[in-house]
């Protein structure tokens, strides 16, 4: 879709003794993937009421952004270290951006 961005919500559910090591391991991810020219967010939450519960909100300038993000070291690097502290396999759903404009100073 023109004029939009690739955005997506990523649902992990990890290891009740792995809280720690996956909020290590995916802190260090966003702090270098928010560097990439494509990446406009890299968002960590953990939820309030289910500690090992979180969800990853990326925004990419594009899918290709995106598929450029998969096949940085430090993505390799977050997969190798959280790949076994994950309770479940996790999920991600996909969206364009709708507001604010994809032109909007505001991402």
């Amino acid at each position: 879709m023109p004029d939009t961005f690739h955005c997506l919500h990523v649902q992990v559910h990890v290891k009740a003794d792995a809280i720690e090591a996956f909020r290590a391991a995916t802190l260090a991810n966003a702090s270098a993937s928010i560097q990439e020219a494509g990446v406009l967010r890299f968002d960590v939450f953990q939820e309030q009421d289910d500690p090992a519960r979180f969800i990853l909100v990326e925004v990419y300038r594009s899918a290709d952004a995106h598929a450029a993000h998969r096949a940085t070291p430090h993505y390799a690097a977050w997969r190798a270290a959280v790949d076994d502290l994950m309770a479940e396999t996790r999920t991600a759903r996909k969206f364009w951006s709708v507001a604010p404009p994809a032109t909007d100073a505001a991402w």
